[in-house]
């Protein structure tokens, strides 16, 4: 999703559904969409299990809104949230709203500020209902992404998990290495062969991969087939007689279709390399006039 990065958000944290853990990427993918003009983080703070996050709200200038908890199984930190977000909506005071839980009671609250006019960024963890998901103008994986810094921020290219890389050499396979049918699967699992020294020297790939979490292998297929879905649809609508679509545009609309949609999710920085991952499109570079390369895909003729 293309987003002016001078637009002005509120950003508004359920803590009783998210991890203080996911503070540094909340504050990092909201940055990357423009500013935070509100930050605030709702829970029912005289409750010990809410003392974790205590500690990170003053280094981050996030401000606790206190909610107790009524009733017991009633989730009054929900209504909160909303009541405040209506308000943010009608001061004026800003272009887009991140909302941060993992759970689907925000799906009604985010249609009706899209409905205003608002962009509308979701964060929550994989566990999140499709339909909270759909509803967002885009949605971020917080758990994804989080293992992604982790492993960034330690040097490594490998997690604990089932998914895991196990050493140094033996690398996680990509989406298209089976065979090209884009099923993200790791090396040595599923009696497939690891990465050829062909491709992991290969410039439009190696350092794009990163570590990514703990997606399961149903999950992958399951967004792998939506994903080679979405971009052959694109390309249908949007390509000339030849069948050539360019990459800015591939990627502005595969986002709208997609909220969900992040290439880091699958271990890489840009599109490019994810979609040579997938083994079925092929690319043209031609130099215009002004000297700029501008990038088309199109789906390899079989």
């Amino acid at each position: 999703m293309a987003v002016d990065t001078d637009m002005r958000f509120a950003v508004l944290i359920d803590a009783d559904n998210v991890s203080e853990k996911y503070v540094k990427v909340v504050l990092d993918e909201v940055a990357n969409a423009g500013v935070a003009t509100y930050k605030r983080i709702y829970g029912d703070w005289t409750s010990p299990r809410l003392a974790s996050w205590k500690g990170c709200l003053l280094d981050n200038s996030i401000i606790p809104m206190q909610q107790y908890s009524y009733t017991f199984g009633k989730n009054a930190t929900d209504s909160a949230m909303i009541i405040d977000a209506m308000d943010i909506l009608y001061s004026g005071t800003v272009d887009g709203f991140v909302i941060v839980s993992s759970d689907s009671d925000f799906t009604r609250l985010v249609a009706r500020l899209r409905e205003s006019g608002m962009v509308v960024i979701g964060m929550g963890e994989q566990k999140t209902p499709k339909p909270f998901i759909s509803a967002c103008n885009s949605f971020k994986y917080l758990d994804l992404l989080f293992a992604q810094h982790r492993a960034e921020e330690e040097g490594e290219d490998e997690l604990d998990g089932p998914f895991a890389c196990k050493s140094r050499s033996r690398r996680r396979r990509r989406p298209g290495d089976a065979g090209g049918n884009g099923e993200l699967a790791t090396s040595g699992q599923d009696g497939g062969s690891d990465v050829s020294d062909a491709d992991s020297n290969d410039s439009d790939q190696g350092d794009d991969e990163v570590a990514f979490g703990e997606m399961s292998r149903a999950d992958k297929r399951r967004h792998l087939r939506a994903i080679r879905s979405a971009i052959n649809a694109i390309i249908d609508g949007f390509s000339d007689e030849d069948g050539w679509v360019s990459l800015g545009q591939l990627g502005d609309q595969l986002a709208k279709r997609l909220p969900d949609f992040d290439v880091r999710n699958y271990g890489y920085k840009r599109l490019r390399p994810f979609l040579k991952s997938l083994g079925v499109y092929e690319f043209d570079e031609p130099t215009g006039e002004s000297g700029r390369r501008q990038i088309y895909v199109r789906l390899r003729e079989q």
